[in-house]
């Protein structure tokens, strides 16, 4: 079987959020629970706190904890399916901002809570129905002070959701020119974070994993590519972690795709982004600042390496990737206005999106369509176009990796 279907074990290995949980387990459930949205809200007690009631089809094991900056509380299930609660619905009292809701990692489920206050968790029970095996599931918040609730928050780990400890990477074999190059496709958003949505539930986050595996497979019959998948389901994947996962694979290119939605003005048509050098700079030093430099250049270990060593490190690499990332996107472009587009009027643009990032892995995001404008959302729900679509990123990367392979072998002599 081909990468493009073995990606999900490594995933699961490296999906994180950047929390995980403080238990209040309820052992001994497995399987998927359903939310039952009329029997769930939220509600003011009378001692000025909130009241959290989710009732689920049957019992699953979850978790509690909050984090500061801003104050959430979170909730992890194993799992659920939010299908038919509805947020504004769900929302009823002014201390709590805003709630989100879907999936987190492969078999688990999150709701967070965003606080106007800061609360602690005085009580949570889960209690089961013995006959229909429902359960009901209270949480009760009630008022403490700033100092207290940051002290409190907090993210222990849990071997089930956080990465494994780091390792010592070993160095990469020199790659054969003929052998296929490792893709990283990474469809926008997922879980908690569905992107850009229409008011007829048109989301994003679906179309683009739905692309993103049409993509996939025609890259892999081709025969010139290898391909991974940053997720393979509903579950939210963080924007560094994304990238991380691109180092940890060793991928040769890194195509995020996405379609989003405008308020203001009429944007349409595809557009495909690079790295800003400003962007790229700035990316410099933070990347710089992390802890775990082990995934800043594929095949190098940055953790002893001081800030300023790492800076020019990084600043190197780009100097090669950055070229070859405009290339790549000015080569997509190309083939998309070959098959017809339509492609936008400034169809190459250069922005600071965390996903671009990466120093030494050639990255372009890819802006399909924008969902706000009817022509293109037609478009993007269009099995057709976007076959057609998906036919024409093949060409550009099978175009780009050939003048590539002639641009460094030139570079080398």
């Amino acid at each position: 079987m081909r990468r493009l279907f073995l990606a999900l074990p490594v995933m699961l290995a490296a999906l994180w959020l950047m929390v995980l949980p403080v238990p209040a387990v309820a052992q001994g459930f497995t399987a998927l629970a359903r939310v039952m949205p009329q029997d769930s809200r939220l509600t003011v007690d009378g001692r000025g706190g909130v009241q959290l009631d989710l009732r689920l089809s049957q019992g699953v094991p979850y978790r509690i904890f909050t984090l500061d900056a801003p104050r959430r509380l979170v909730l992890d299930f194993q799992e659920v399916d939010w299908t038919g609660l509805s947020a504004q619905d769900f929302l009823a009292t002014s201390r709590v901002r805003n709630i989100r809701f879907g999936g987190y990692v492969p078999g688990w489920s999150r709701m967070v809570l965003e606080l106007a206050e800061p609360m602690e968790v005085a009580a949570a029970s889960m209690t089961i129905d013995t006959v229909s095996a429902a359960a009901a599931l209270t949480v009760q918040l009630v008022p403490t002070d700033a100092e207290a609730f940051a002290t409190a928050a907090g993210a222990p780990r849990d071997a089930r959701l956080d990465l494994p400890p780091p390792t010592v990477l070993q160095d990469r074999p020199p790659r054969d020119p003929e052998a296929p190059l490792v893709v990283m496709l990474d469809p926008g958003h997922g879980g908690l974070d569905p992107g850009a949505e229409t008011d007829g539930g048109v989301m994003e986050k679906e179309l683009m994993l739905d692309f993103a595996y049409d993509l996939g497979e025609r890259l892999v019959r081709s025969g010139a590519f290898e391909v991974l998948l940053t997720r393979e389901g509903d579950y939210f994947v963080s924007l560094e972690r994304r990238i991380a996962m691109a180092h940890q694979q060793g991928a040769d290119l890194f195509l995020s795709l996405h379609a989003d939605s405008v308020s203001e003005g009429m944007a349409h048509g595809t557009v495909v982004y690079t790295l800003s050098k400003e962007a790229s700079d700035v990316a410099s030093v933070k990347l710089a600042e992390r802890h775990d430099r082990a995934d800043l250049l594929s095949g190098s270990d940055l953790s002893n390496v001081d800030d300023e060593v790492t800076d020019v490190l990084l600043d190197l690499a780009r100097q090669e990737t950055h070229p070859r990332s405009t290339a790549l996107a000015q080569s997509v472009i190309e083939a998309l206005m070959e098959q017809g587009g339509p492609v936008n009027r400034r169809p190459l643009r250069s922005a600071g999106f965390s996903v671009l990032k990466s120093a030494d892995i050639p990255s372009i995001l890819i802006e399909l369509g924008f969902m706000s404008s009817p022509r293109d959302l037609e478009n993007l729900t269009n099995p057709a176009w976007r076959n057609k679509a998906a036919q024409a990123i093949l060409q550009g990367l099978l175009d780009w990796r050939e003048e590539d392979t002639a641009r460094r072998a030139l570079v080398r002599q």
